[in-house]
């Protein structure tokens, strides 16, 4: 089952929860933390490590033992344990971890105001339609930050990243909460989950999360993890 954690990295801004934190990150990650002059984005990184580490945690292992290789593409896999195939994104106060044995991208995103050019941009003609037919520009924003975390998770389940451009696949939303893909950059086929945070988060609003995978088997709700 491909399961996704989220956590808060508010939970990480004091600087005592932070240090007390980071100990149990991988040496990779904490190197990766040290070269990060931003506060917040310290945070965001130490928070998908954290996320990481409890996804490993349901196979019995943990995030700081962990020795990483690069793949083609410079994403970063587990040296030890190919099998186990993982996806970080972080965005605003959140970040996230999708986990499976299948190749896997996510992306958790906040609505902003004043991002419909990028859609206007760069999106398929399909994906456009839909987004316009809603009548409102609240609605018109909540759906271009659903399409764009759709979007940004193919583009990491395949390796390829912004060199795949936008317009080359089209994703076509449909029952609330699925997406199906139509895209000709090989024979695959791929699956998305679309998620809201779990309850325990919910006084914050305005964040997408989407995750892509061949395995259609998503765990129905994330998880959130608490320090």
């Amino acid at each position: 089952m491909v399961k996704t954690y989220i956590v808060n990295i508010r939970q990480l801004e004091e600087e005592t929860a932070f240090q007390a934190a980071l100990p149990s990150a991988s040496s990779y990650r904490r190197q990766k933390i040290a070269s990060i002059k931003n506060v917040r984005d310290r945070c965001r990184s130490l928070g998908a490590s954290l996320a990481l580490n409890a996804a490993l945690q349901r196979y019995g292992l943990c995030e700081g033992s962990m020795e990483y290789v690069l793949g083609d593409q410079g994403k970063p896999m587990l040296r030890d344990y190919p099998e186990l195939h993982f996806s970080l994104s972080h965005a605003g106060d959140y970040a996230i971890c999708s986990m499976g044995n299948q190749e896997i991208g996510n992306d958790i995103e906040r609505v902003r105001p004043g991002k419909l050019r990028v859609a206007d941009r760069f999106f398929a003609e399909a994906e456009k339609e839909w987004l316009y037919q809603a009548d409102l520009p609240e609605e018109q924003e909540s759906r271009m930050f659903r399409l764009w975390t759709m979007k940004e998770s193919f583009l990491k389940v395949t390796g390829r990243g912004m060199s795949l451009p936008l317009r080359d696949f089209t994703v076509f939303i449909e029952d609330e909460g699925t997406a199906r893909l139509h895209q000709m950059l090989n024979d695959n086929i791929y699956y998305i989950k679309e998620y809201v945070l779990p309850d325990i988060f919910q006084e914050a609003t305005g964040y997408k999360i989407s995750v892509c995978c061949m395995d259609p088997d998503f765990a129905p709700e994330p998880e959130a993890v608490l320090l």
